[in-house]
C-alpha cells in the first residue's frame, strides 16, 4: 500500500470516527429528554393541515396548523413540548400549544412579579365586569370598575378591544384564577404622555389629537389617553352656535396650543389661530355711519346677530329695527340666513363688538310728520287701541295719533273712551299737536266744533239766569243742561229758597226732563265746571221785584204802602 492510499484510509476512519462520536452524543442527548419537557425544533416542512417539525430524532413531529396563530415558515425556530418520544408508530409526538401555555404562565408570572403590562383581548361581558382573553386558553377577570379610565355607560362597547392589562393576582385557593386591571395601565400611560407633553409642547406649537366628546360649550380633544378642550369660541373667529357644525366625533384633526397649565393639567386649543384675527384691520374697513352688508346668523330676544364677514359679527339690537314699529320678536322681521343692509353705529374692537343698526338705513318719517299733519290738518282715520286715558288712531302704517278722552266732547263727561269709540271704526279728527322731537302726535275730536263754552260765557256768564233741564238727580245735587248743551250742578244746599226744607223733600219736586230756571253762580271753562242755583234764582228774583217796585214808585203820592207791606203781601 503506497503512501496516499495510507494517508486515504486514515482520513475515512476519521470522519467515521467524528459521526460516530456525534451519534453517541445525540443519542445520549435523547436520553436525557423527559417527555412534558419544552424543546426548540426547526420547520422542515408546511402543509395546509400540518406543520413538520425536526427535533432531532429518527421521524419529525407534526403539528396540526390550528396551534399557529400565524403559521411559520420552513426553517423558523418552534418551542414545543414532548408529549411522547416515540408511540406505538415510532413517531415523536409534540405539541406547540403545550409550550405557548407554558411560556404565558411563565410570562405572566414575570409580569406579575415586575408589575409589566401583558395583552389580552375583552371577550364578552360576564358578571361584575369582563373576560378578558390572554391567548392559549388562559381566560381573566377584568373587574368593570377597572376596565376603562372613564366610567362605563354601556359595557358592550368594550367587546372586541384589544389592549393591554396589569395582572393583579394569577390565583385563588391554590388555584389559577387571574384578575387584571385596564384601568390602572391607562391612567398611567396618560399620566406619563401628559407630562412629556407638557415637557416638550409650547405655546403655538400644532398637535394633532382626536375629537372625543362635545359639550355646549366646546369639544375635548384626545391628545393620547388625556384631553385637551377646543372651546366654542376658538373654533372661529366668527359666531359658532353648534360645535358640531365645525368637527366631528372620532375626527383627527391639526390644533394650534393657545394655553398651557401645567399645576391644573388644562390644555386649551383652538382651530381659529391657523388664520388671523379679522378685528385686527376692522377699522381698514368699517367706520361710523358706513352702510354695509351683512348676514342674519342668530336671533335672540334682544336682536339679531349680523355676520359681515367671516370673523366679524355685530348686534342689531330691537330698538334698531324700525322708526314706528314696536317689535315684539326679532324674527317678526328678520330670518337667519337673510342678507341685508345695515348700518355701523358704533364698535368696541377690544371686546369685539359692532351695533348695528336696520332702521338708519330708511327715512324716518317722524323727520317730516310736521309737514304731513300740521296742526288743525282735518282727517278720517281708523281707532287701532282704546285705553283708560283715551285711544290711539292710525294715521299711517306705524305712527299712530292719541286721542285723549277729554278731547271727545266740549260738553259730555265721559268716563270711559270705550262708551264712544269702538276698535276697527273710523272716526272723524283733528290734529292738535305735532312733535316730531318726541315722536309724539294728538288729535282731538271736539275740535272739529267751536267750544260751546266760549259761547255760553258769552251769554250766560256768572250772575245770569237761565232756563235749563234736568238732566240727572243725585245724593249731592241735580244737574242742569242749559241751552247750547252745557251741563252744570244745582248743589243741595241751593236747591231751595227755604233753608228749613231738607234736600229730600225739595228733590222732589223735580223729575229728570223738567224746566228748571237757575242763577249761574261760577263758570270755570277749563275745567268745564258750572254752579247753578236755585236758591240763588229765587233771591235775584225777588231783588229785581222790588227793585221795580221801588224805581215805579219813587213819585207816588201814596205814601202808606211799604217795601213791608210788599214782603208782607210775597209772604201770605
Amino acid at each position: 500500500m503506497d503512501q496516499m492510499e495510507v494517508v486515504a484510509n486514515e482520513s475515512q476512519n476519521s470522519k467515521e470516527n467524528i459521526q460516530t462520536q456525534l451519534q453517541e452524543e445525540y443519542l445520549k442527548s435523547l436520553e436525557s429528554l423527559e417527555e412534558g419537557q419544552c424543546i426548540d425544533g426547526t420547520v422542515i416542512q408546511v402543509t395546509p393541515d400540518q406543520v413538520f417539525i425536526d427535533v432531532g430524532y429518527k421521524s419529525e413531529g407534526k403539528i396540526p396548523t390550528s396551534e399557529f396563530s400565524e403559521l411559520p415558515k420552513v426553517g423558523d425556530v418552534v418551542s414545543v413540548v414532548l408529549i411522547q418520544k416515540e408511540n406505538k408508530h415510532g413517531e415523536v409526538i409534540v405539541s406547540k400549544q403545550k409550550a405557548d401555555l407554558k411560556q404565558l404562565w411563565k410570562n405572566l408570572r414575570q409580569a406579575f412579579q415586575d408589575k409589566a403590562p401583558v395583552d389580552g383581548t375583552i371577550s364578552k361581558v360576564v358578571k361584575g365586569g369582563y373576560d378578558v382573553d390572554l391567548g392559549s386558553d388562559i381566560h381573566a377577570f377584568l373587574p368593570i370598575s377597572q376596565s376603562d379610565s372613564q366610567k362605563v355607560e354601556k359595557a358592550e362597547k368594550l367587546i372586541g378591544l384589544k389592549g393591554k392589562f396589569y395582572v393583579e393576582r394569577l390565583y385563588s385557593d391554590n388555584k389559577a384564577n387571574v384578575v387584571v386591571n385596564r384601568r390602572k395601565y391607562l391612567e398611567e400611560s396618560m399620566e406619563k404622555n401628559r407630562t412629556d407633553f407638557f415637557d416638550k409642547i409650547q405655546i403655538g406649537d400644532t398637535v394633532k389629537g382626536t375629537v372625543k366628546s362635545f359639550t355646549s360649550f366646546g369639544a375635548f380633544i384626545d391628545l393620547g389617553g388625556f384631553d385637551g378642550l377646543l372651546h366654542i369660541n376658538d373654533m372661529s373667529w366668527g359666531h359658532v352656535t353648534r360645535p358640531k357644525d365645525f368637527v366631528k366625533k372620532g375626527q383627527e384633526i391639526e390644533l394650534k396650543v393657545i394655553r398651557l397649565d401645567a399645576a391644573e393639567k388644562r390644555i386649551n386649543l383652538s382651530l381659529k389661530h391657523f388664520s388671523e384675527d379679522p378685528w385686527l384691520h376692522f377699522e381698514d374697513k368699517y367706520h361710523v355711519n358706513d352702510i354695509v352688508k351683512g348676514k342674519v346668523t342668530k336671533l335672540t330676544d334682544f336682536g339679531a346677530f349680523i355676520e359681515l364677514e367671516e370673523g366679524i359679527e355685530g348686534l342689531a339690537h330691537i330698538s334698531e329695527f324700525s322708526w314706528t314699529k314696536k317689535i315684539s320678536k326679532p324674527g317678526d322681521v328678520v330670518k337667519i340666513g337673510d342678507e341685508l343692509e345695515c348700518m355701523v353705529l358704533g364698535y368696541d374692537i377690544q371686546a369685539g363688538r359692532v351695533s348695528l343698526g336696520l332702521k338708519q338705513v330708511t327715512e324716518n318719517p317722524w323727520d317730516t310728520i310736521t309737514e304731513k299733519y300740521p296742526v288743525g290738518t282735518k282727517l278720517t282715520r281708523k281707532v287701532v287701541k282704546i285705553t283708560n286715558a283715551g285711544a290711539f288712531v292710525e294715521l299711517e302704517e306705524g305712527i299712530d295719533a292719541f286721542l285723549h278722552a277729554d278731547d271727545l266732547s266740549w260738553t259730555k263727561k265721559i268716563k270711559h273712551p270705550g262708551s264712544e269709540l269702538e276698535v276697527g271704526k273710523e272716526i272723524e279728527c283733528v290734529v292738535t299737536e305735532a312733535d316730531a322731537e318726541n315722536h309724539r302726535i294728538r288729535v282731538g275730536v271736539k275740535q272739529l266744533s267751536e267750544d260751546p263754552w266760549k259761547a255760553f260765557i258769552d251769554q250766560y256768564p256768572a250772575g245770569s239766569t237761565l232756563e235749563g233741564e234736568v238732566v240727572s238727580i243725585t245724593d249731592f245735587g241735580v244737574f242742569v243742561r242749559a241751552p247750547g248743551g252745557i251741563e252744570g250742578l244745582v248743589n243741595k244746599a241751593n236747591l231751595s229758597e227755604n233753608r228749613e226744607e231738607t234736600f229730600e223733600d225739595a228733590v222732589k219736586k223735580y223729575n229728570v226732563g223738567d224746566k228748571i230756571n237757575v242763577f249761574v253762580v261760577d263758570v270755570k271753562p277749563e275745567k268745564q265746571q258750572v254752579a247753578f242755583s236755585v236758591r240763588e234764582y229765587t233771591r235775584k228774583q225777588q231783588r229785581d221785584e222790588i227793585s221795580q217796585y221801588m224805581s215805579s214808585n219813587d213819585n207816588s203820592e201814596d205814601d202808606g204802602y211799604t217795601l213791608a207791606d210788599m214782603l208782607n203781601t210775597k209772604k201770605n
